[in-house]
This record gives C-alpha cells, structure tokens and sequence, in this order.
C-alpha cells in the first residue's frame, strides 16, 4: 500500500512538475534547411536541459502560416516565443501581437524588418555586416584582387541575404581590378545554385568568382562547376558540416562560420530571462568568422 501511494504521490509530483515548467512555442521558416535544422536542434538540447517544456512548428517558408502559428501559440498561453522569421519584412505584425499579449518574443537568426524592437522583444543572431565582408575579402586575396565577381543571393526578400550581397558589392568596389557581372537569387537551396550556375555557364558567362549567401548555394554552385570543368573561386557562408566537408575537399576554397548551435542556446537564454523579467539588449550578437581550410579543424571539432 506504501508503495502504491509513493507511486502515485510522484505521478502527481511529475504532473505538478510539467504544468509549471515554463512553455516556450518556436516557429521555424523552415524543417528542412541544414543550417536551421541545427539551430532547432541547438534550441530543444537547451530548452531540455533548462526543463523547459517546448513545442516547434514548421512555417514551411508561408508567412501566413507563420503567423497563425504564433497566433496559436499566444492562444495556448505560453510563456514565450522563439520565431526564425520566414521573411524580415512580415516581422513588425508578429511584434504587434506578442506585445498585446504581453508574451515575451526572440527572433533568432534572420533579422527582424522592425525599424527598433520593444521592450520584450529581442534578436539573436549575427551582424551580417560581418559576413559577406569576410567572405569577399578573402576571396579577393585569392584572386590577387582581380577578376568578375558572380553573387548568388539567398532570397530577395531576406534582409540578411540583402546585406550579405551589398557587404559583397561594397568589397569589390574597392578594388579596381574587380567587378560584379552576375547577382540573381537561389533560395538559399543547393539544387538551385546549381541550377543557376548551369544558366551562367550556359551563357558563356566570363566568372571567376562566386560568391554564394550560404553554404548550400556555393556547394550547388561547385557541383555544376566540377561538371563543366571549370576553375572558379567559390565561397559560402555558414560553415556547416556540409560546407565544411566542401571545404575539405577543394570544392570551396573559403567560408563563414555562422553559430548555429551559440543562435539557439542563446535565443532560449534569452526567452527565459524575459519570461523572469529581466533587462535583455534589443540585439544579442554572436560573432561571424571566416574559416578557410588552414583553420577548418576547429570547426569541424564544434560541429561534432
């Protein structure tokens, strides 16, 4: 019989436990993105880890659907979001109703469209000023500062992809012997890259270099490459496994880390300490950092 009621007695323990465990609901652009798949990852790890009961949904790139998403979140009660914005420009509506709910939001990775953040509502995420700057740079140097420069953009409508190709632009117009002949989008997607990069060949495009958004990109970029037999400087941005195993092999010759894994502990950080009402900055950085195959290791062992 004392077994019986300790059995039960730590059931309701359990349950007692579970309803006061803080709720975070999270909203991804997207499942099926490398990069986000291991910010999702790095947020449930640390979301566990706190004891915090967490729920993600997938916007599958749909603004609308995104929406309703934080929507339901907010109609569940919890007690703070987490949103990878499927599109910066949508942002100023989510802020508008998180704040008339009074439920703390963090927008993690793509920058919010807002023109300043309210009090509760915080990004995490890097200064994409860093990146393309990095990139470019490096890439510069390797072609001795000389050569037609072709920018694959992530989307048109992601102010990250936006100031990456500018960060790109602003590096090549310093250097007399360089130029930008090509700028189209694609989406970020390692089959679109290729495709886009086919397209330039096809067209007898005269490119030394390209300069792709994202990991992904660059890879498609140097498949198509490899399958026309051509030698171009290729660079991403990310430093994903993926990436990094391009790297590896001389497929890319150079990329950023992007902390995946640092985005999503912090944006949980982050959430927690709005929910207990502490002060947060508007902007919470983690640092871009160029990685080239000299240093490579190092992010290789991090991913792990």
């Amino acid at each position: 019989m004392k077994t019986l009621k300790a059995i039960v007695l730590l059931g309701l323990l359990s349950t007692s436990a579970s309803a006061l465990a803080e709720k975070i609901g999270v909203s991804m652009a997207y499942f099926d993105q490398n990069f986000l798949t291991i910010i999702r990852q790095s947020i449930d790890k640390e979301a566990k880890a706190r004891g915090l009961d967490i729920q993600f949904e997938d916007a599958r790139g749909d603004v609308g659907r995104q929406t309703d998403q934080v929507q339901s979140f907010i109609g569940a009660g919890v007690d703070a979001i987490i949103v990878d914005p499927v599109d910066s420009a949508s942002t100023p509506q989510l802020t508008k109703l998180a704040q008339q709910a009074k439920i703390p939001l963090v927008y993690v990775n793509r920058t919010p469209g807002d023109k300043s953040l309210p009090a509760g509502v915080v990004f995490v995420g890097s200064d994409e000023r860093e990146s393309g700057t990095l990139q470019m740079e490096a890439l510069a140097k390797m072609a001795n500062y000389k050569g037609n420069v072709a920018i694959m953009i992530g989307n048109l409508t992601d102010a990250g992809a936006l100031q990456r190709t500018k960060d790109v632009e602003q590096v090549v117009a310093k250097y007399p012997g360089m130029k930008v002949v090509q700028k189209q989008p694609a989406n970020y997607a390692r089959n679109e890259g290729m495709d886009l990069m086919n397209n330039w060949l096809g067209n007898d495009e005269a490119i030394d270099i390209v300069a792709a958004n994202n990991d992904e990109m660059a890879i498609g970029a140097a498949m198509a490459l490899a399958k026309g037999n051509k030698k171009v400087l290729v660079g991403g941005i990310d430093a994903t496994p993926d990436g990094l195993k391009a790297l590896s092999q001389d497929k890319i010759q150079v990329t950023v880390f992007q902390d995946a894994v640092g985005q999503g502990k912090t944006s949980v950080d982050v959430a927690q300490k709005l929910i207990k009402g502490e002060k947060v900055d508007s902007h919470v950085w983690i640092p871009f950092e160029l990685v080239t195959k000299e240093n490579m290791q190092k992010y290789v062992d991090k991913s792990q």
